[in-house]
């Protein structure tokens, strides 16, 4: 009974010094759960998301990344949820552990680490630490790792589980053995269907034992239905013992590979005789070189936790080295269908430039590849060039459903892919890369601009029947941020041309002059012909300063800042706030900019993690654009950082009083540092 009862004291003091430990700037604690208001986070790694659960060892969401196929979602195609691969059961003295069985739980992402840590009593038994990972060295393998300590003799039988969701068709299971003199490898696998067929999706795990070939548990292995099977195994524990075990697994497609059946076998062999601590080993490896490009904010703690968070999500829902690219919820989920538009390159796409290049080329690849795509999209339109469908997915096709104009109408698309690929350009200063792949995309931008003007006189080639930022005024003439989009990608065209010792077409700055920016009659900057004042969705004029260049009086920032700032419905998404702060920090009002930079993001979050919806009080998290937009806030606000003609600078900005310094790291090429006091 002393012993137990010190066991239990034991337990208790661990978790109070993991408390006080993990109250810094790396760590997302939970301890106050309501399954009910619970938003789960997502442990990812640029090709697989997994969203957590409010249930012990268990995971709401896996989303594959880079498999689409249409299931009666809008008649488009939509992002693919994998086998719930990861899940596992434990029951104790026979009985399953469920969530009225266990006290004192708690859930806490370590960000440094891309690790979610769960821990746990159950009843006056057992305490368990669950800690999950997406590998990040692994694109298409996840770790879930177990530490059961017996507060009192007990059985214990863990499961590793996996589960079919509804979408996935003709699911069949297999379970088999390798048996090598040095070592067992047990392989739980799945493979099935997309919806219409289009895909094959595959997954498999194994049990990883830290006993030697020979003393490994015997397993069962229990088909319960086409939906679900599991292995298992029985482990006697006596009081005070400790038990370490994991499992690892792979999930992917045949949009990732020709045999995913194999393959996933193949792969999860591999990261099993890699061991544990040689995974663990790589993936923090990965992630720490990852965090060499942080920001740190002295004298807040919060903040600092808050833009750590922003960062976290970013790098985890995107990955270097791939041809793909980010939607609005990352792989937190289903949201958008997982397409991809102006949000990733106006929005999320800026921070990674600098913190990040090598994912950001990534995500211009995404683009340069469907470039083709997008030239057939501007013939079918009547246009010249290539026109970039609003919503996209690995086809390059439209996919935006048919009840939404935005997909025909929201042109600006095709300036912000072709802006972001001269970003790439100004700071990397890649001219080979110019060269092979943002030329191409800047000179079908620009050809499309060209053809798509109405020519109607000197300063009046008009735009006319667009949706501009503010997707709540359609088919609208002469949308401020639409006309200076095309302006700037006319321009920058023009630019790489002359960098690469080509010769323009002198039509694209012939055309950039006649395009004319609208004003009311005091100066205000007018956001199209017919708007008169309403409340917007989002910011769109005062995109024209930052990230644009098109208004630069100081004079000009404040009148439009001031003018559009009222307007901003608080229904509308969070980046129209963060942009708004950019403008609010260079104009040399830091707390004016920190009220914005809250705006942007506080009222989105949700618990327990403080993940972030779209809008304030909305509930799909979790949203990347957002972060996107508050890393801009923090970067090249408060930051200063500034993409310009001669690459980056950094231009002279204030702090709020709330705070002693930041520390920006890490960034570009050279990884410089960058600090404000």
């Amino acid at each position: 009974m002393k012993k137990r009862t010190f066991l239990l004291a034991l337990s208790l003091l661990c978790q109070l010094g993991q408390l006080f430990s993990q109250n810094d700037e790396w760590h997302l604690v939970a301890d106050q759960i309501d399954p009910n208001r619970y938003f789960g986070i997502t442990v990812a790694n640029g090709m697989i998301g997994l969203v957590s659960s409010p249930e012990p060892m268990k995971v709401k969401d896996v989303v594959l990344n880079g498999a689409y196929d249409n299931y009666l979602r809008g008649r488009v195609s939509n992002i693919l949820k994998g086998f719930n691969f990861i899940n596992m059961n434990l029951d104790v003295d026979g009985r399953r552990m469920n969530r009225g069985d266990i006290s004192d739980y708690r859930q806490t992402l370590d960000m440094r680490n891309a690790e979610l840590v769960t821990t746990y009593k159950v009843g006056t038994k057992l305490t368990v630490k669950h800690t999950l990972l997406a590998l990040r060295h692994l694109p298409y393998s996840a770790l879930s790792k177990v530490e059961i300590t017996a507060l009192e003799d007990t059985k214990i039988t863990p499961m590793t589980v996996i589960e079919a969701p509804e979408m996935l068709q003709e699911v069949r299971n297999y379970y088999s053995e390798i048996d090598r003199p040095h070592v067992l490898i047990p392989l739980l696998t799945s493979v099935g269907k997309s919806p219409s067929g289009k895909h094959t999706v595959a997954a498999s795990t194994s049990f990883i034992f830290e006993e030697k070939h020979g003393h490994e548990p015997d397993l069962i292995h229990e088909d319960w239905d086409y939906n679900m099977h599991l292995a298992k195994f029985h482990k006697q524990l006596k009081a005070g013992e400790t038990y370490r075990f994991a499992v690892v697994g792979t999930l992917l497609s045949t949009a990732h590979t020709i045999d995913p059946h194999n393959e996933a076998e193949r792969l999860t062999i591999f990261a099993a005789l890699e061991r544990t601590e040689r995974l663990l080993k790589r993936h923090r490896a990965a992630w720490d070189q990852l965090w060499s490009a942080d920001i740190q904010i002295e004298g807040d703690v919060d903040a600092t936790r808050d833009v750590h968070s922003a960062m976290y999500h970013l790098y985890s829902f995107a990955r270097e080295g791939t041809a793909l690219s980010l939607s609005p919820m990352g792989l937190s989920g289903l949201g958008y269908n997982g397409h991809v538009f102006w949000d990733t390159e106006l929005w999320m796409y800026p921070p990674l430039l600098l913190l990040q290049p090598g994912i950001a080329k990534s995500l211009l690849e995404f683009r340069f590849q469907l470039l083709e795509q997008a030239k057939q999209n501007a013939f079918s339109h009547g246009y010249k060039g290539a026109m970039y469908p609003w919503e996209s997915t690995t086809t390059g096709q439209e996919e935006t459903p048919v009840w939404a104009l935005t997909g025909p109408f929201q042109h600006h698309i095709t300036g912000c892919i072709g802006w972001a690929a001269w970003q790439y350009y100004l700071v990397t200063k890649d001219k080979t890369w110019l060269q092979e792949r943002g030329w191409p995309i800047l000179k079908e931008a620009a050809d499309f601009w060209a053809s798509r003007v109405e020519r109607d006189g000197p300063g009046q080639y008009n735009i006319n029947n667009v949706i501009g930022a503010n997707e709540w005024q359609e088919n609208i003439d002469n949308n401020a941020f639409t006309n200076g989009m095309a302006i700037t990608v006319l321009q920058y065209a023009t630019e790489a041309a002359k960098t690469l010792g080509k010769n323009p077409d002198p039509d694209w700055m012939h055309v950039a002059q006649n395009i004319p920016i609208l004003q009311f009659p005091d100066g205000t900057t007018r956001e199209n012909a017919t708007y008169n004042g309403e409340m917007i969705k989002q910011a769109d004029v005062n995109l024209l300063s930052y990230p644009l260049r098109i208004i630069t009086d100081p004079k000009q920032v404040k009148k439009d800042l001031d003018y559009y700032q009222p307007r901003m419905s608080p229904e509308g998404p969070a980046m129209g706030n963060a942009v708004l702060a950019v403008s609010a920090a260079r104009s040399g009002d830091p707390e004016r900019a920190y009220h914005l930079w809250l705006k942007s993001y506080k009222p989105n979050e949700n618990p327990p993690f403080g993940v972030l919806a779209e809008c304030a009080g909305g509930t799909n998290p979790y949203f990347a654009t957002g972060a996107g937009g508050f890393l801009q806030a923090t970067i090249m606000g408060f930051g200063g950082l500034d993409i310009g003609p001669n690459g980056l600078v950094q231009l002279p900005t204030k702090l709020p009083k709330k705070w002693k310094s930041m520390t920006i790291k890490g960034v570009g090429i050279p990884q410089k540092t960058y600090t404000v006091k």
